[in-house]
């Protein structure tokens, strides 16, 4: 993140050559780096094993009740909070809070060492209800709802089949190269040499990738970032908080609903994680780049990056404390 600033920062040309290399709001370099960062976690989905995922109702009610009612209505709540006398800043908060994680969640997922298959579910269940139901949560939550309220709103345009896209270039592409790679593999190879030999190659891929990614975006609003600290601050703050509470809360429902570790962890992580490059993108196409909230969309991932990374040894603790002392006490 500091390298990106500062690329954006002294090295003003850089930002007009990645710009160039957009097509409408996607940027190529960047939808790039995430298709990479997701692959190799994609290509260790047991796919054959996913249909547990679905026949398990309760798990895939507590996700829906996580991130459709939860998560938006606490970010709202922030907004409101943090960011009512700044409804540019405020309105990319919500943006950020109604845009649920379909991407960067597979890695934090796979570095806690929680379930690749019930990540995968999950995050198709999020895929699907993100392409249907978007367009009318952005509506409720930034026209209409802060209306009713006495409060400034924005009219958001943004179709279906944008949404579908946005899911198609972040999700749809890494998903279908890992579900081919391992058809086909595990056929020609055998699982042993797949498992034992193709994802370790792979695998350091991931980082990489993010590290690159990361680079990539800090990189477009470096100077930015630089010339508005306390505004950075300002959207940071409730962000932070969103990303704690939503964690502590999913893992305390989770173990409730008598999850396991693994499961417990990829629903708090789901719960948690975001969709900044969906939340970045609708505020650009409709708002337009200069806009307070294509702004506040791109703190997104400033606060998310380092806070789940955070969050990875919080649960990784929580496995050593709650679920390892269980598992021995039961013993």
């Amino acid at each position: 993140m500091i390298v990106g600033v500062g690329l954006g920062f002294v090295v003003p040309g850089i930002v007009p050559a990645l710009n160039a290399l957009s097509v409408g709001t996607t940027s190529i370099p960047i939808a790039f780096g995430l298709i990479l960062m997701m692959y190799p976690p994609l290509a260790k989905v047991k796919y054959e094993e996913m249909g547990q995922v679905f026949r398990n109702k309760r798990v895939l009610g507590l996700s829906l009740l996580q991130n459709w009612v939860i998560g938006p209505i606490l970010m709202f709540a922030l907004a409101l909070i943090f960011l009512r006398d700044k409804p540019e800043y405020m309105v990319g908060l919500i943006l950020i809070g109604l845009a649920r994680c379909i991407a960067m969640v597979i890695v934090w997922n796979e570095l806690a060492e929680g379930s690749t298959e019930y990540c995968a579910g999950l995050v198709a269940f999020n895929s699907i209800f993100q392409v249907l139901f978007f367009p009318v949560y952005a509506w409720f939550f930034i026209t209409w709802l802060p209306g009713h309220l006495g409060i400034q709103g924005a009219e958001v345009h943004i179709t279906i089949a944008e949404i579908a896209k946005s899911v198609f270039i972040y999700l749809g592409i890494p998903f279908l190269g890992g579900f081919f790679t391992r058809l086909v593999l595990r056929k020609i190879k055998g699982n042993v040499w797949y498992q034992e030999h193709f994802i370790p190659k792979i695998s350091p891929i991931t980082l990489i990738a993010l590290l690159g990614t990361i680079v990539l975006m800090f990189s477009l609003k470096g100077e930015q970032i630089i010339q508005l600290p306390l505004d950075v601050l300002r959207v940071a703050i409730p962000l932070g908080v969103y990303f704690a509470v939503m964690f502590i809360l999913s893992f305390y429902l989770s173990k409730k609903a008598g999850a396991d570790y693994q499961k417990s962890a990829t629903l708090s992580f789901t719960a948690a994680s975001n969709n900044f490059e969906l939340a970045i993108a609708v505020a650009i196409a409709t708002f337009g780049i200069n806009h307070g909230a294509a702004f506040a969309a791109v703190i997104g991932p400033l606060v998310e990056v380092p806070a789940l990374i955070a969050l990875v040894n919080v649960s990784l603790w929580i496995r050593s404390r709650y679920f390892e002392q269980a598992k021995e006490s039961i013993a």
